[in-house]
C-alpha cells in the first residue's frame, strides 16, 4: 500500500462521493479503501473528507489536496505513456473564454473527440484570470492583450475586429466620417478583468495604433452584454466581427470608420511555464489553432 494507491482511493471516492462505490471501482475492499484515507490524512495532519451516513464530501483541505492529486496522477500516467507510444488519454481539465467557446470550439468538439476517444474533457467558462495550479487546470483560453508573464502562451488566431454602434445612436449623435469627429461621442466601457480598468478604444491610422478615451454611462465586465449595450443604443464600442455577424446582417449594428479598423484581437492558449507540456495539452492546443485557421471570422 503506497502512497500512490492512496491518492488514487482518495481520487476515487472524492469523484463518486462513495467509499462503498470507490471500493467496487478499484476492485478492493471498502476496509482497505477506508484505511487508506485514514492513513493519508493522519500522515498529512488534516481531515480531507466530511462523512456523514449518506453522503462524503470534500473539506476545504480536501478540495486542495484532490486537485493536486489530480494533477500527479495524470503526470504519472502521461510519463508511463511515453514509453508505450499510445495516444494522449486522462481528464483534460480547460477553461475557455465563453463567446469564443460557444462560436468556435463546441461546434467542432464532437469530431476533436472522436480523433482522441482516450480523453475526457471538463470544461469551464470564464473571462477572469485563472490561477491554473490552484485550481487544477491545464489551459486556458483567452482573446486580447496578454498581462500575465507567469503563463506561457501560444497564439492560435488573430481575429478582426470592427467599431461599431446601433442605427439608434446614430441618428442621436451622428456617424463619424474621422478621429476628430468622436469628440462629441460616448463609448460603453469594457473593463478589463486583468487590470479592473476600462479598455480604451483603438483605431488603426497609417500603420499605427491611436488610442482613443471616449466618455462613458455605463461599464460592463461581460462580452454578451458589451454587444447587448451597443445594441441598445448606449454608445459605440469595438469587438470581434464574427460576434456582431448576425446584428450586422439585421442592421441593429453599423460598422464605423471602416479605414480606422481596431488591431486584430489575438486569441491564445495559456497553461503554467513551470510544467512539462502534456501530450494532451499539446493535441488539444494544436486542434484549436487547426480550428480557428479554418473558421470564418
Amino acid at each position: 500500500m503506497d502512497r500512490f494507491q492512496e491518492m488514487q482511493a482518495f481520487v476515487r471516492i472524492a469523484e463518486r462521493q462513495s467509499f462503498t462505490q470507490a471500493s467496487e471501482d478499484l476492485q478492493i475492499p471498502r476496509a482497505t479503501v477506508t484505511n487508506l484515507i485514514k492513513r493519508v490524512e493522519q500522515r498529512i495532519g488534516t481531515r480531507l473528507l466530511e462523512r456523514t451516513t449518506r453522503t462524503v464530501r470534500l473539506t476545504q483541505d480536501g478540495e486542495a489536496y484532490y486537485r493536486r492529486c489530480v494533477r500527479l496522477l495524470a503526470d504519472v500516467e502521461e510519463a508511463e505513456g511515453l514509453f508505450r507510444d499510445e495516444a494522449p488519454k486522462g481528464l483534460l481539465r480547460v477553461n475557455l473564454q465563453g463567446t469564443l467557446a460557444r462560436h468556435f470550439v463546441v461546434p467542432a468538439l464532437p469530431a476533436f473527440l472522436a480523433r482522441h476517444p482516450g480523453l475526457e474533457l471538463h470544461i469551464g467558462e470564464d473571462d477572469r484570470l485563472v490561477d491554473l495550479v490552484r485550481e487544477g487546470v491545464d489551459c486556458v483560453l483567452r482573446a486580447g492583450t496578454l498581462q500575465d508573464s507567469s503563463m506561457v502562451a501560444r497564439r492560435v488566431a488573430l481575429l478582426p475586429q470592427v467599431t461599431v454602434a446601433s442605427p439608434g445612436y446614430l441618428a442621436a449623435h451622428g456617424e463619424p466620417e474621422g478621429l476628430e469627429a468622436l469628440a462629441s461621442h460616448r463609448a460603453v466601457d469594457y473593463i478589463s478583468s486583468g487590470t479592473g480598468k476600462a479598455v480604451p478604444l483603438e483605431f488603426t491610422v497609417d500603420c499605427k495604433v491611436t488610442t482613443v478615451h471616449l466618455p462613458a454611462a455605463v461599464s460592463v465586465t461581460g462580452a454578451d452584454l458589451y454587444t447587448g449595450c451597443a445594441v441598445a443604443g448606449l454608445g459605440l464600442v469595438q469587438v470581434p466581427r464574427y460576434r456582431v455577424a448576425s446584428e450586422l446582417a439585421d442592421g441593429r449594428l453599423k460598422v464605423l470608420l471602416p479605414g480606422f479598423a481596431p488591431p486584430p484581437m489575438p486569441v491564445s492558449v495559456l497553461y503554467a511555464q513551470n510544467r512539462q507540456l502534456s501530450s494532451r495539452v499539446r493535441v488539444f492546443t494544436q486542434w484549436l489553432r487547426d480550428v480557428f485557421e479554418t473558421a470564418e471570422t
